[in-house]
Parts: C-alpha cells; sequence; structure tokens
C-alpha cells in the first residue's frame, strides 16, 4: 500500500483529503507544518510527499528542497490557490513532480498521484520531461470537468438520475454553456452508450431538405437525390439523437418529428417501406418553447413529449467557483491541440478572468485560451495576450447583453444588433445570444436586407 505523507495546516481540509486518500487505497500521515513533516520523515519512509504551498511555519519550495535534499527520488506533489500558480510553476523547476490547484475535483489528484507513484496498470499516461528542459510536458486531458459549485453539482445530479432511463431530455440554456457536452454526458451514463450518439444542428438545416436529413431518402426520390441516404433517425437507431437548437424547426418538420416519436416509425422519402427505429430522444434550445407554444409557432404536444424531463445547464456567471477549474481543463486541451505546453495563467490574467462576464460563456473561454495559449511565449499566460475584448470589456459586452427570445418585437432586435455592429453578423449573433446560423435563419425568415 503506496505511502503518502500530507502537509495541510487546514485541520478540516487535511482530515478531508486523508479520508478520501485512505479510502482510495493509500497509507497517509498527516501532518499540519513544515516541522511536524521533518521529524515524521526521520522515522518513516514515503512514497510521495503531498504538500501545501503555504505553511505557517514553512513554504512549500522550502519544503520541497529539503524533501528532495533527504530522498532525491520521492515525488513531491504541491497543493496551490489559484492567485500561486506562477510560485508553483517555479517549484516545478525546482523538480515538484506536479502542481494541483485548490480548489481541486477528486478524478484529478487521483489522476496525478497514480502517475506520480507510477502504479503498474494505470491508464493515465506518464507524464516525461523533455530532454532539452526542465519543464514537464502537459498534463492528460479530461474529456469532461463536473465542476464543484453548487450549481455544477445540481446539474451532475440530474445527469446521474435521468441518464439510465430512456426519457426525453429538454436542455435549456444560454449559448456556449455546453448544452451537448451535457447531452453526451446523459448518453455515456446510459444503457445505450454501446450505441451511436447522433448530434444534428436543427439551425443549420433548411427546412426543405429536414425531412430528407431525418428520415434519408431513396435514390432518385428528387432533384439530386443521386444516391440513398440513411438519415439520422436510422443511424441512430439503438443510440440516442440529439436535436440542438430544435426551436428553428418549421412547424412541417415538426409535424413530421411528433409523427415519427409518436410511432417510433420512419419512411425515407420516396419509399413505401416503413423503418422501426429505437432512439433515446434528447434536444435542447437556447429559446423559450413555452413562449414559442404561446405564440403558436411551437407545438405544445411536440412540446410536452420533447420535455419529459428538463435540465437547466447554468452560465459561467452561475459557476464562478469553477472558473479557474474550467480555464486549466480548456488549457490542457490547447497545449494538446497546439503541441505547446503552457503551464497556467499570471496572477494578473486570473484576476481579469474573474472579473470578466463571459456572455459567451464555455465556448467563448475555450477560444480565448486557445488564442492565448497559441501566442504564449513563456510558462504562463500574460495578460498582454489576451482579446482586448476581455482586457478592455465594453459596456455593451459585459452588463448590457442582449437577452434574445421569441418576442413580438424579434425582427427589431436583430436589425438593431445589426446597425450597433455594422452588419457584422458574427458579432450581432453573440449579442443575441444566439449561434451565426442561427442569425441566418431568423434574418432569412423576416426577410431583413443585411
Amino acid at each position: 500500500m503506496p505511502k503518502i505523507l500530507l502537509i495541510e495546516d487546514d485541520v478540516t481540509f487535511s482530515a478531508m483529503l486523508e479520508r478520501f486518500l485512505k479510502k482510495n487505497g493509500f497509507q497517509v500521515d498527516a501532518t499540519y507544518s513544515s516541522e511536524e513533516a521533518q521529524k515524521n520523515m526521520k522515522g518513516n519512509s514515503y512514497d510521495l510527499v503531498f504538500t501545501d504551498l503555504r505553511l505557517p511555519d514553512d513554504d512549500g519550495i522550502s519544503v520541497l528542497t529539503k524533501v528532495k535534499d533527504q530522498f532525491p527520488d520521492t515525488p513531491v506533489i504541491l497543493m496551490t490557490g489559484y492567485a500561486e500558480v506562477s510560485t508553483a510553476v517555479k517549484a516545478m523547476k525546482k523538480g515538484a513532480f506536479d502542481y494541483i490547484s485548490k480548489p481541486f475535483n477528486q478524478d484529478e489528484v487521483l489522476a496525478v498521484i497514480r502517475n506520480a507513484l507510477k502504479k503498474e496498470g494505470n491508464p493515465t499516461p506518464e507524464i516525461k520531461v523533455k530532454s532539452n528542459s526542465d519543464k514537464p510536458s502537459a498534463r492528460p486531458v479530461k474529456t469532461r470537468v463536473a465542476g464543484i459549485s453548487s450549481a455544477s453539482n445540481k446539474l451532475n445530479e440530474y445527469i446521474k438520475l435521468v441518464a439510465p432511463t430512456d426519457m426525453s431530455v429538454l436542455i435549456t440554456g444560454e449559448s456556449g454553456t455546453g448544452k451537448e457536452v451535457v447531452a453526451r454526458k446523459i448518453h455515456e451514463d446510459s444503457l445505450r452508450r454501446d450505441f451511436s450518439f447522433i448530434a444534428v444542428d436543427c439551425g443549420a438545416i433548411p427546412k426543405e431538405i429536414a425531412a430528407s436529413e431525418f428520415f434519408g431518402h431513396i435514390k432518385g426520390s428528387f432533384t439530386g437525390a443521386v444516391t440513398n441516404k440513411t438519415g439520422h433517425f436510422e443511424a441512430a437507431n439503438g443510440g440516442t439523437i440529439f436535436l440542438d437548437e430544435v426551436g428553428n424547426l418549421s412547424y412541417e418538420n415538426q409535424i413530421q418529428l411528433l409523427r415519427a416519436l409518436q410511432e417510433r416509425k420512419i419512411k425515407p422519402i420516396g419509399s413505401n417501406k416503413e423503418i422501426e427505429v429505437d432512439i433515446r430522444l434528447i434536444t435542447a434550445t437556447n429559446e423559450d418553447l413555452l413562449k414559442a407554444v404561446e405564440k403558436g409557432q411551437f407545438r405544445e404536444d411536440l412540446y410536452h413529449r420533447l420535455n419529459e424531463f428538463s435540465i437547466q445547464v447554468p452560465s459561467l456567471e452561475d459557476r464562478k467557483e469553477d472558473l479557474m477549474i474550467f480555464a486549466e481543463h480548456f488549457l490542457d486541451i490547447a497545449n494538446k491541440q497546439l503541441n505547446k505546453n503552457v503551464l497556467g495563467f499570471s496572477d494578473e490574467v486570473i484576476n481579469v478572468f474573474q472579473t470578466y462576464k463571459w456572455p459567451g460563456n464555455l465556448r467563448e473561454m475555450l477560444n480565448v485560451i486557445k488564442r492565448s495559449a497559441l501566442l504564449s511565449q513563456g510558462d504562463l499566460i500574460q495578460k498582454e495576450v489576451l482579446p482586448v475584448e476581455i482586457k478592455s470589456p465594453t459596456a455593451h459586452q459585459v452588463s448590457e447583453k442582449k437577452s434574445f427570445s421569441r418576442k413580438e418585437n424579434e425582427r427589431e432586435l436583430i436589425i438593431n444588433a445589426l446597425n450597433e455592429v455594422d452588419n457584422n453578423k458574427s458579432k450581432a449573433a453573440k449579442l443575441l445570444n444566439i449561434t451565426r446560423k442561427t442569425l441566418y435563419n431568423k434574418i432569412k425568415e423576416y426577410e431583413i436586407d443585411a
């Protein structure tokens, strides 16, 4: 059983972490100061030292130096607050195996510890040191970060609750909050996980070809049908189909969708043969479908069919405690995609991130961090590489973001937004909190000259 020396002066946090580590098969000696830790090391042999960066009688770098002087082969992992990341980077250059930023999630703790111990059979890749640098390579990228905020905990509880069922789920939330990620998580935790997950952007499908996209067609059934086509419903048979921006479906397409859901049968265009389909339906929207129902723009019977269970995905503004957890996760992704090795964020950037409102939510943060990582030359992302709208957010970007939904003045909202940004459709879509594809559809629907 691997033996860990834990050095953490926060008694409550230390007790929680000690219980967690013991539960996962580690032997733990908990100490609360550098002096106490030094005494323990004289009479014991440890496989790993897990220390806070700030202690009442010392600091983590000093502890690191003392451990390495006595036990050069013993890995040391540092626990840091987000404002101490730059110090942690220095510690890594002095021989620390890795650092974990507080607050952290349990999966990350286990992955880093097992990696440090080089535990046999651990699927996490080993962290290697480049031959021409003392800088460690980027840590393994997790596919999804759960978060620790109360809003995230509620979201995760709902996912865990509904995933094993076959209920249709309607996912709502602002643009960029990660509704498709939630849908994929529901599928991955369901009994259908071994079958296909088919994601469809309803905002990008013209109503004239929606039936062909959903249900397929046979060769020669209409002009341009040069081959047989398998529709999304048939492709998802046995698995899950995810319809994003479902509010964009035309009334005719809504009727076709409702019929398929009621009968669990589809008929490709041009075919007389019905195909039985066994699918689970998950839909998503950033619009208020109930208001659309009231206006007669969305079928009430279809709405109830889609909304057997609803999940509201919180905005990044409502998940403040998770902000830097997501930032580090996106940095890991950027490092992998760009073949970079940026280790973290400067104190100034962390402050900017924590005060910015993130109107584009997680999608905006991912794009900002990827761009910033590409421009960064050192270990940390610095403020000068951030986009200007992040460094100096304008009033309309931060505090006066327009609320867009199906209202009587929807056409005027679109025209005003386009005028405000000199007809830049990407900026107008962001201002309206919708995707660019949805904006183009609305421009066409309302016959706006743009």
